[in-house]
């Protein structure tokens, strides 16, 4: 069995929405958590919004103009670190838009979300589908929540010399830029193919995407070609402007929704024994950026109440936690963030047991014993 027989396919999100349906009577019901966070936390005043957007938006035209400028390669290296960092901030910008959580008006969600995703080529309506109706939907349940989906010890044991090797690198700290480039951002953004109600939203903002990048492609050329006179200096200041930012927003972004659902103490629930409870509450994190992070961050880290109510904004979050924190005391993980944690858990995490509801490495799902090595495929 190859790796991409073993793809989570998108779930029929409109036979089973878990937005249907009375919270109240539901097992595992957020309706309790909803109830103590302050009204306070939902303010989201337009100027506040755009003030962000705007900052960021400025900060990445300075560091594109530098590197247009720039050719110190250690300047240059300084600046590609820095262009990751801000382009993920103009995302997680775009990120609230696509929430309906910066604005109240969700006609400027759409606009400033779309322009602020296009440093990171993304796709505004494949986002919302894929983030909104099916990660934020079905966290961390099996065979529904497609970011960061484990493999169980079975399907590796199934996979080509080829697929294990990838799963190897994927799963690994350094490789987890590859995993969400290929993953999500190819599979689910690009290429893949939505539901009819969505196909010519996501189609029109896939052309949008690529028109931009080949309109900077077609800009930075000529530029290039006026400084340089040359191809390879062409592809030189694509590839620096462009390319390489691009690549290291994806790397940030991976890590960072990989420590915010994959760790030693995080769960993953079969199918009928997920609830909202297990996966808003229990199956993400708080994890505090120090050393002036969130000034590219957004508090995005903060994702707990981010996840119990997609509606608060950004600069709220730390309001809404400390009202869940002192209403559920002990519930919510929270901890520094801290670069060395999230190596230990891509160490530690790479194949799940469902049935045990535990992580493995390598070596320990190897040395199961065979009566444990059998168990049901997971749901498609």
């Amino acid at each position: 069995m190859s790796i991409e027989e073993l793809q989570i396919d998108t779930p029929d999100i409109d036979s089973e929405n878990p937005q249907k349906g009375s919270e109240r009577s539901e097992k595992g019901s957020l309706k309790p958590v909803l109830d103590v966070i302050p009204a306070a936390a939902y303010d989201n005043p337009t100027w506040k919004g755009l003030a962000y957007f705007g900052r960021d938006l400025v900060m990445y035209g300075l560091i594109v103009t530098g590197l247009i400028l720039v050719n110190n390669p250690f300047a240059v290296i300084a600046l590609w670190v820095l262009s990751a960092m801000v382009i993920s901030g103009l995302f997680i910008v775009a990120h609230d838009a696509a929430h309906g959580a910066l604005f109240s008006s969700k006609r400027l969600n759409r606009v400033i979300g779309t322009i602020a995703m296009l440093p990171s080529w993304h796709v505004y309506e494949g986002w919302t589908l894929g983030h909104n109706r099916i990660h934020h939907g079905y966290t961390v349940r099996e065979g529904f929540d497609f970011v960061w989906h484990p493999y169980t010890p079975e399907q590796y044991e199934a996979m080509s010399t080829l697929g294990r090797l990838r799963h190897r690198f994927e799963w690994s700290w350094f490789g987890a830029g590859a995993y969400y480039l290929r993953e999500v951002w190819w599979h689910k953004m690009i290429v893949g193919a939505p539901p009819a109600r969505w196909a010519k939203s996501i189609r029109r903002d896939r052309i949008i995407v690529w028109s931009f990048v080949a309109a900077a492609s077609l800009a930075l050329g000529a530029l290039s070609w006026a400084s340089y006179g040359s191809v390879i200096g062409v592809l030189w200041m694509i590839l620096k402007v462009l390319v390489i930012p691009f690549l290291g927003f994806n790397f940030v972004i991976a890590s960072f929704v990989h420590v915010h659902h994959i760790q030693p103490n995080i769960r993953w629930w079969k199918r009928r024994e997920w609830t909202k409870w297990h996966g808003q509450m229990e199956g993400t994190t708080v994890l505090r950026a120090r050393f002036g992070l969130n000034f590219f961050f957004h508090w995005i880290m903060v994702h707990v109440p981010h996840h119990v109510d997609m509606r608060i904004p950004m600069y709220n979050l730390e309001l809404a936690t400390d009202a869940m924190k002192k209403a559920f005391p002990g519930t919510i993980h929270d901890e520094p963030l801290r670069f060395m944690d999230f190596v230990r858990n891509t160490r530690v995490c790479r194949l799940y047991d469902f049935d045990e509801g535990r992580w493995y490495t390598y070596r320990e799902a190897a040395k199961r014993p065979a009566a444990e090595q059998v168990s049901e495929p997971a749901a498609a």
